[in-house]
């Protein structure tokens, strides 16, 4: 790794509980020594994606933006489209990360053809630095940091809507419906809106079935 860069991923956007969370991570050569072991989310458990997480605040400058289910329903509502919702959520940190360290070159995981549509919302530092969007773009070092700290603050998250309504909320959408009318069950279907994302198929499963 010859040069700093941002990295940008998300964790969340498959899963019907729970928020959908975007983080932005500037890693640098100097921060390599102490990043042993972060590789893309994906391949860690739950507990190495938290402990990795506590790791990667404490050495490199970060933004994490988690958009909780009433946030991120509103919003869908107001854009209409995914894709165009997670453009907004990586420019919005890339920006932020930014603001804390500057780099040249920002580094995000391929969700729509070639990046566009993420870079047509960076502001000012983001457009003057390259942006490169490719598939399984976190076998790069920065990416794979971002996606760890989006999927734990995804499980810490998760763990407190669990808490806080009383019944544990799984990840995954496809084996949530049980989950799903049990909750609708104790706390009403107008309250589904909190702690799901309303746009999936699996609500009208949840809500009609």
């Amino acid at each position: 790794m010859d040069q700093g860069r941002v990295g940008v991923d998300e964790s969340g956007k498959g899963d019907f509980f729970g928020p959908l969370v975007v983080a932005a991570c500037y890693v640098g050569p100097e921060h390599l020594a102490e990043l042993e072991g972060v590789k893309d989310s994906k391949k860690l458990t739950d507990k190495q994606a938290i402990e990795l997480a506590t790791q990667i605040k404490k050495v490199c400058p970060y933004k994490v933006l988690p958009l909780m289910p009433l946030k991120y329903n509103e919003l869908y509502a107001k854009i209409g489209n995914l894709n165009h919702l997670l453009a907004w959520g990586h420019a919005t940190v890339i920006e932020d990360v930014l603001n804390l360290h500057p780099a040249d070159l920002i580094i995000s995981d391929q969700f729509a053809t070639g990046g566009n549509v993420v870079k047509s919302r960076l502001k000012e530092k983001g457009r003057q630095a390259q942006f490169v969007s490719r598939v399984r773009a976190e076998s790069d070092i920065a990416v794979a940091a971002a996606s760890i700290l989006a999927r734990a603050e995804f499980l810490w998250r998760l763990r407190e809507l669990s808490q806080q309504f009383g019944i544990d909320l799984p990840k995954g959408a496809t084996n949530v419906i049980p989950s799903g009318k049990k909750f609708v069950q104790m706390h009403g279907p107008d309250a589904l809106k909190q702690v799901a994302k309303m746009h999936f198929k699996t609500s009208k499963e949840v809500l009609n079935g």
